[in-house]
């Protein structure tokens, strides 16, 4: 014997689904904003330290990357 569930139950359970798609991605850019803050200051202190003056926007540029494939991998994870 299965109990059937009372449709409200369903109701909210697709309410609460794009809810938290939308938590979910706004958390996402979050994290592609401070990683692109942690290179940029990761690069600055590199180019401190070695006294050069091309890590700050070579780090930086990677992190965009970085951070720009997490981003996607994260909403192709969401969207499954």
């Amino acid at each position: 014997m299965e109990k059937k569930q009372p449709k409200n139950k369903t109701i909210k359970k697709e309410i609460k689904k794009p809810l938290n798609k939308a938590l979910q991605l706004s958390g996402a850019g979050l994290q592609m904003g401070l990683t692109i803050y942690l290179g940029f200051i990761l690069g600055k202190w590199l180019d401190a330290t070695f006294k050069t003056q091309f890590l700050k926007e070579t780090i930086t540029l990677l992190s965009i990357f970085l951070a720009m494939y997490a981003l996607i991998k994260q909403a192709n994870r969401i969207n499954d």
